[in-house]
């Protein structure tokens, strides 16, 4: 097994993620900038109130309050929590609700890593017509089904658009986390055929619309659909925290006239 990282370890790395000086770091968090030093030399122990300061100073999201407690000694602070355990079960009708309101247009709850946790019908109907429909049990990940070459790729016809601007949002995860697993799935990400020229690339200013829609084509069938990305206010849960709610919105009338008859001929 991997060391775990000690806390000044961990302290010096979220500094300097962050881009703080220990000056601006101290004064963040109440403190004297000599003390900061000693925390960050190992030459002083924390509080656990003083570990919950720093990483609220720090911006540090929770599952990384409890790396920051767990390296100093202490029990962690918060809890991760199965979405489907009892204990969520407000949060989850919550978001049922959401996916439910969503229809007959796509809408998805997916994790910090685009894992896919629950979808609505309108969800299943565009990844049936597109791809088919995957497998009982399958897990999803939306990340590797959007940048690889062989899902939804191929059908959809500003790609290299659309995966620009996708990929900054992981880069700004990574950023925001600063996890080696958010990091990892951005290089995995990055490593498939074509990814990095299309990052690279400039984007085109002068298409003109309000938002960038992701283009589907397939069988003579076109479809057009702009995204939105809700989180959950207020969240004291790891898992709660990490949850993402993407509901897709036709960005014309076809569009949504087709999902309406999807949605007819289903029922």
């Amino acid at each position: 097994m991997p060391k775990r990282p000690g806390f000044a370890a961990l302290l010096r790395r979220w500094r300097a993620h962050r881009g703080l000086s220990q000056l601006d770091l101290a004064g963040e968090a109440g403190i004297s900038q000599r003390h900061l030093s000693f925390l960050e030399l190992g030459r002083a122990s924390p509080s656990r109130e003083m570990v919950l300061r720093l990483a609220d100073a720090l911006a540090v999201p929770l599952r990384q309050h409890n790396a920051l407690l767990l390296a100093a000694g202490f029990a962690p602070a918060w809890r991760e929590t199965a979405l489907a355990a009892p204990e969520l079960a407000q949060v989850g009708r919550a978001l049922d609700h959401i996916l439910a309101q969503q229809e007959p247009f796509p809408a998805a709850v997916v994790d910090r890593h685009w894992n896919l946790l629950k979808a609505n019908a309108g969800a299943a109907r565009l990844v049936a017509f597109l791809v088919g429909p995957p497998a009982p049990g399958a897990a999803v990940n939306l990340a590797d089904a959007l940048v690889a070459p062989d899902v939804l790729r191929p059908f959809l016809a500003n790609w290299p658009d659309v995966v620009r601007y996708f990929i900054r949002s992981v880069e700004a995860d990574a950023a925001a986390d600063g996890t080696a697993e958010t990091a990892a799935l951005l290089e995995r990400l990055l490593a498939h055929d074509g990814v990095r020229a299309a990052v690279a690339a400039p984007a085109d200013v002068a298409a003109g619309d309000p938002v960038l829609p992701m283009h589907f084509r397939k069988d003579g069938t076109s479809l057009s659909l702009f995204t939105t990305i809700a989180t959950l206010g207020t969240p004291q849960d790891v898992t709660l925290q990490e949850l993402r709610i993407e509901c897709f919105f036709p960005a014309d009338e076809g569009t949504a006239a087709i999902f309406r008859a999807w949605a007819a001929a289903g029922r």
